[in-house]
């Protein structure tokens, strides 16, 4: 997308400015969203994207920029905006040949790529078969509401000390809401996506999509008031991952752990966890929505073990956060789009799966929830607090559930959670979810098996 030769003359020309590293990020982003209502098709964008990123380092001090121009003088323009703050140095030239490294592809490329055709047709029809099975499922499923997203980036990284590398990243997600009314009313959903094309519906079922999201909806729409205090819960699998991710994970990114803003960042080698906790942040699993072939500083992506054991491995480091801690870099560094710098952050990140049953875990608890699906939720940057809502969950009583409960809501730190988990389930899974941080909004995945925490402090209105 950006010649070998303006690159060079780009990234010398900021080397003269006194730059220690100099990077060129170059990024063409095709999308199209296609939204439905019931049986009629809501909206349908599209579009393409095109930019050009520039970061330097002068020390830790990182300075960065772009533009919609591929011009040498834009590029030009561009990196003297950035070192107009910076003294004027004499730099000697520095002649730097472009390598492009192996870079091992991990994941299988798009069959139905976005470059190729819309298939909206094919979108269409799908969503139009998971409403049918929702509104089949009761006469309470009053509405539905489908998407498609998929995305194909393309993107070129150059860079001061010689690298030269493209991948093309293909995504897409596909999920649908079922609203159920009777007297008042109730949601359910169900979503997944991958790095994939959308040969993403030949791994997916319209109708147990729609199933899903109905089935959802007709248990909140009975659900009674949930209890509150502390007490023994246990969280679902898959997307019940969010409060590892969101109160655990961003502690673990140098973005927090450089500034010494995490509770974790002096805690490497120690206890953070129970013994039965084993964490990792990846990019290696094939096609997950979070994976990636190489991260967006260039680097390969690896398999990080973050916990193992429940002790403190590594953390999830991305160049500067390399050069600012002294740990190796994780192949982390990414952002949302050429707007931004790229920072250490997630891929699919998840506590790895155990050996215990869901029925002992159940069985073990006197008076507790069973929070079997997650939603979205508040945490506190540095320490971990969060305040998460359980979108689906259920009263338990002398081992056994008991009913469904609304407007749950799990209260604790990160830290804390992690110590308290006693019970981890051999019922590993995966779920979609976008990560938003100082590098914008990026795909990733959360994950567990089935969990039991021993104490947390649970809202609700009973």
């Amino acid at each position: 997308m950006l010649s070998p030769n303006t690159a060079q003359q780009v990234i010398d020309h900021a080397l003269l400015k006194g730059a220690d590293f100099a990077e060129i990020y170059i990024e063409r982003h095709l999308s199209s969203n296609l939204r439905t209502l019931n049986n009629d098709v809501d909206g349908v964008q599209s579009g393409i994207d095109f930019g050009i990123g520039i970061r330097l380092f002068f020390g830790f001090e990182i300075f960065y920029g772009y533009t919609q121009s591929d011009d040498l003088k834009s590029l030009y323009g561009l990196v003297d905006q950035l070192t107009a703050q910076k003294q004027a140095v004499d730099s000697p030239l520095k002649v730097v040949e472009f390598k492009s490294p192996v870079i091992q592809r991990l994941h299988r490329d798009a069959t139905k790529p976005l470059s190729v055709a819309s298939f909206n047709e094919e979108k269409v029809a799908f969503l139009r078969k998971a409403h049918a099975a929702a509104q089949a499922s009761s006469p309470l499923i009053q509405t539905t509401k489908g998407f498609v997203i998929q995305r194909e980036q393309h993107i070129e990284i150059y860079n001061s000390e010689g690298l030269h590398v493209q991948d093309t990243r293909h995504y897409s997600r596909s999920g649908l809401t079922a609203i159920a009314k009777d007297g008042h009313q109730a949601t359910g959903s169900w979503n997944t996506g991958g790095l994939i094309g959308w040969e993403l519906v030949n791994e997916m079922e319209a109708s147990y999509m729609g199933e899903e999201a109905s089935r959802q909806a007709l248990v909140n729409l009975k659900a009674k008031p949930c209890p509150s205090g502390t007490m023994p819960v246990v969280i679902g699998n898959g997307f019940g991952g969010v409060i590892f991710h969101e109160a655990c994970g961003h502690l673990l990114e140098t973005t927090s752990v450089a500034k010494k803003a995490s509770v974790f960042h002096d805690q490497l080698g120690e206890m953070i966890a129970s013994e039965c906790v084993n964490a990792v942040d990846e990019g290696v699993s094939v096609n997950a929505w979070g994976s990636l072939n190489l991260d967006d500083e260039g680097m390969q992506t690896q398999n990080t073990q973050l916990i193992k054991n429940g002790k403190l491995e590594r953390f999830i480091v991305d160049k500067m956060g390399a050069m600012q801690t002294g740990y190796e870099r994780t192949g982390s560094g990414r952002r949302q789009n050429y707007r931004f710098a790229p920072a250490s952050r997630m891929r699919n990140t998840y506590i790895q799966g155990g050996t215990d049953s869901v029925d002992d875990m159940i069985a073990s608890i006197d008076k507790g929830i069973y929070a079997s699906h997650m939603g979205g939720g508040s945490v506190q940057p540095g320490t971990g607090e969060f305040n998460f809502a359980v979108v689906e969950g259920y009263y338990v009583e002398n081992g056994k559930i008991q009913y469904p409960v609304k407007s749950a809501t799990l209260i604790s730190t990160g830290p804390e959670v992690l110590k308290q988990i006693s019970m981890v389930g051999s019922d590993f899974a995966m779920a979609c979810g976008m990560c938003g941080s100082v590098s914008g909004s990026i795909p990733a995945s959360v994950g567990q098996p089935t969990i039991k925490v021993d104490k947390i402090l649970v809202g609700g209105n009973a």
